[in-house]
């Protein structure tokens, strides 16, 4: 609406919509109205066209045509999912007053706020993601981070260095982002994340401190280990608010605040991520990736978890070889292995933790309970089947998932085997639970049994046998007696209606029966509300443990997946040692081997006189992949997970950086080679000796002498300076003379076989430089017109046999040959001039002249 028209200009009714809408800014609001969710004005422009409903105008408000676009109450669910996933937010206004007693505009409010990281409803949730709320601050050359799950409880605070942002945004994949008014947050752009922005107020930290102290019960925060993180417990105080504000409603499902330090984890920047392709392709599809094929878990609580650990490689050994441990376990067992029987058992549980999110935030769904219950009472299976195996994890596990009985049973009393969708439409509290409800449901089911009974009693009283009991809407229950037996009746009828031919009566039994019966429905569902939030409030004591419980169901299904995955794909416990080496027999690709008939395995080897390969060989001979591999299997390995390999003897390794593929950034203004060069200085800033480097063809995207250039002083740098694991891919065969300076780089070359025109790739690593390139043969196996190969096997023959020092490529770093002495230089050293008559001095001269010439 035009701003300058003052409110009370307005209907009553569009009174309470601009007020309401004001108070909720940047949303869309829908604004309940009978069995519809209405938009008004510009909300309504816009939801039609995202939501592709249509744009109506009805009526007038100080003057002006109202638009507005509306959903179906009952369905809104699928407009809110659509609205979520494009990043919205959604306030939720409810009719909240009687429309029988109101004089104007029914009171309204609005219940609840939705937006993309704080939904809980399992209808607006992919239930394979955690949905996160993340809020940042950035303070003095550090950002303070909070990020929050409210489905699961999750709360962690980190304070990282402002270059590093991109890469934790993309390690936790926030669905929103928040940040203060005006602060600037660097690495945005690549994160293609747009923060949502608070007034700075909301980051104070006294506040903050406060506020976190009164969510957990406690006098300060020192037992979280948090309480000197300054930054980023103001960032997490302005996310409590925000997610408070969000819900209108306690969260005492959030119990604990944790530090997520980066030491803990293999970091990876967010290029790595992309590259190695952890969680969705380089093109943005969920597969084929390394989710997609370790993911045979049987719920979505495992499902997020296993994303999760792909994203947070452990440091930890005694961490990691607890997992591996219990893994290596659960392939035990015969003639059935127990990850199948464990695997079978949790396709029977529901996704508890989200579940217990909305049980804590008082929005659990009759379903919900009913699947709560029918999940707790598998845990003594789990118990009968894991208790007996010789696994400290798995132990730890169990004790963790302890059986619920309190809540099993409360379920099992309170809750019918299969409930209705929604409360609203009754049928959830099981018979029995209640006196008072299963009389009201008694006398709503059995309404016509009572009525035949008292009809029969009634024609034996009066003795008249045409005697009726009836019922319609406007009159309520009746006995109708024709006008020839109205003398017979008894003395307690009532005459309720006279009609043509018949009177009809109320008695007091009857009375009574209908004030009973005809409110006994209305007061039935308003007696199983009761009843069920009643329910709800018995649940929330024990929201800490069934926490618990569905965290450790989480991991016993990743454990289970990583089972049936080694067992399926022939993969090999890894070991670890403290000296520095990589050492990989017979490696694969785990994503790529699904994916070609026959795969050839590889080994790899570094080690501090071993520590960079340079690898050469022809476009699509399989260097990439063989890089990758390696990349793989070592985080693999610190997931906790076994390896596709023969075997695997893994050094400490810290960060995981790759330089892999070529991409411009329009969006930041950077070009393909801006963005390679921007990626490999990352990479010589913070590797260390016990980083694994993956660089994959550096200064390609240059001219050929300033590419080699770079490319030469990158690799003797990470090679003398930073001393990292390196798997070096060049097509510059002069950079293979870097070994006889370095003895600590080794050349490798991935084969291939010249057959007639064509190319066969081998895709076998072997010792030494590649012969050749194969340029050309791969060109003609992409398809390129063979009259445009032959042209350029021409034009290569004439480069060959072109002088290099003219205009061929030459080889920069080869030494140079020794400058021949110019003839005369040697004849003028032999000229004594002090013995030369002015004669024999004339003739030198000319001598001297005719060499010249």
């Amino acid at each position: 609406m035009p701003p300058a028209i003052p409110i009370e200009a307005h209907t009553p009714m569009m009174q309470q919509y601009l007020r309401i809408k004001a108070q909720h800014p940047g949303m869309l609001l829908f604004y309940r109205m009978g069995d519809f969710y209405e938009l008004f004005f510009e909300d309504a422009i816009e939801a039609s066209k995202l939501l592709d409903i249509t744009l109506t105008t009805r009526g007038a408000t100080a003057g002006q045509p109202i638009k507005m676009a509306g959903v179906p109450y009952h369905a809104v669910e699928q407009y809110l999912a659509k609205l979520m996933k494009l990043g919205l937010s959604v306030a939720i206004c409810e009719q909240i007053g009687d429309p029988a007693t109101s004089k104007g505009p029914v009171e309204r409010q609005v219940m609840r706020i939705m937006t993309p990281g704080t939904v809980t409803d399992s209808a607006l949730l992919d239930e394979r993601r955690e949905a996160y709320v993340m809020a940042t601050l950035p303070v003095q050359g550090k950002i303070g981070l909070a990020w929050l799950s409210l489905s699961s409880g999750r709360f962690c605070v980190d304070e990282i260095a402002p270059d590093d942002l991109a890469s934790c945004i993309e390690r936790v994949r926030p669905a929103e982002l928040l940040a203060p008014e005006e602060a600037s947050l660097p690495g945005l752009d690549a994160a293609r994340l747009m923060p949502k922005r608070l007034p700075s107020w909301q980051f104070d930290l006294d506040a903050a401190q406060r506020a976190l102290c009164q969510q957990f019960g406690t006098h300060d925060l020192a037992g979280f280990g948090v309480a000197e993180m300054h930054a980023a417990l103001a960032a997490a105080g302005a996310l409590l608010g925000y997610v408070k504000h969000t819900q209108r409603a306690a969260l005492p499902h959030i119990v604990s605040i944790s530090a997520e330090r980066q030491s803990a984890y293999v970091l990876m920047d967010a290029a790595t991520r992309r590259n190695l392709e952890l969680t969705e392709t380089i093109r943005g599809e969920p597969a084929p990736t390394l989710l997609s094929l370790l993911d045979t878990t049987a719920g979505p609580m495992g499902s997020r978890l296993l994303r999760h650990w792909l994203h947070h490689p452990l440091r930890d050994r005694q961490a990691i070889g607890q997992r591996l441990d219990a893994v290596s376990t659960l392939l035990e067992g015969a003639p059935t292995p127990h990850h199948q029987a464990l695997h079978r058992l949790l396709r029977g549980i529901a996704d508890i933790e989200r579940i217990v999110a909305r049980v804590a935030l008082r929005s659990a769904r009759p379903r919900d309970l009913a699947s709560l219950r029918d999940s707790l009472a598998r845990l003594p299976d789990l118990h009968a089947l894991l208790g007996p195996l010789a696994s400290q994890r798995l132990a730890q596990l169990l004790q963790d998932a302890r059986p619920q009985e309190a809540v099993v049973s409360l379920l099992h009393r309170a809750i019918k085997p299969e409930p209705s969708a929604v409360l609203r439409e009754g049928g959830v509290i099981a018979d029995g639970f209640d006196a008072e409800l299963d009389e009201l449901r008694a006398i709503d089911s059995h309404c016509g049994e009572f009525l035949l009974q008292l009809e029969a009693r009634e024609r034996e009283r009066s003795g008249i046998a045409t005697l009726r009991v009836e019922y319609n809407k406007v009159h309520g229950f009746y006995i109708e007696v024709s006008k020839s037996n109205s003398e017979k009746v008894p003395d307690d009828y009532r005459r309720r209606q006279t009609l043509k031919n018949a009177e009809r009566y109320i008695t007091p039994e009857l009375k009574a029966f209908e004030d009973k019966a005809l409110s006994a429905s209305e007061r039935a569902l308003a007696r199983e509300k009761l009843l069920y939030e009643q329910v709800i409030d018995q649940l929330q004591p024990p929201v800490v443990a069934l926490q618990m419980t569905a965290a450790a169901i989480a991991e016993l299904d990743v454990l289970a997946a990583f089972a049936e995955r080694a067992a399926a794909l022939n993969y090999a416990m890894p070991n670890f040692t403290d000296s520095p080496k990589l050492e990989i027999i017979g490696g694969r690709h785990p994503v790529v081997e699904g994916q070609v008939a026959q795969f050839i395995a590889n080994d790899t080897l570094l080690t501090r006189t071993r520590q960079m390969l340079l690898i050469t060989g022809p476009n699509m001979g399989g260097k990439s992949t063989y890089m990758r591999q390696t990349a793989l299997i070592v985080l693999l390995a610190h997931v906790g997970c076994f390896v596709p390999a023969q075997s695997a003897l893994l050094g400490p390794v810290d960060q995981i950086f790759t330089r892999i593929g070529a991409s411009d950034d329009l969006a930041s203004g950077r070009s393909t080679f801006m963005v390679e060069m921007t990626e490999t200085a990352n990479i010589l800033h913070n590797a260390t000796e016990h980083s694994l480097v993956l660089l994959d063809e550096i200064g390609r995207g240059t001219s050929t002498f300033d590419g080699l250039a770079l490319a030469h002083a990158v690799a003797r740098h990470l090679a003398e300076k930073v001393g990292a694991y390196t798997l070096f891919a060049t097509h510059y065969f002069e950079l293979t003379r870097l070994n006889q300076a370095l003895p600590q780089i080794a050349n490798v070359h991935l084969s291939a076989v010249k057959h007639k025109d064509s190319i066969v790739f081998l895709h076998a690593v072997e010792d030494g430089p590649a012969s050749q390139s194969y340029g050309l043969e791969v060109a003609a196996l992409a398809g390129v017109p063979g009259a445009v190969i032959q042209q350029a096997r021409r034009y290569l023959v004439s480069l060959e046999n072109q002088s290099v020092t003219r205009e061929g490529q030459g080889d920069l770093f080869a030494q140079a040959p020794e400058p021949q002495e110019h003839p005369l230089l040697e004849k003028m050293r032999e000229i004594k001039p002090d013995e030369l008559t002015p004669k024999e001095a004339l003739e030198l001269l000319y001598e001297l002249k005719k060499v010249l010439d």
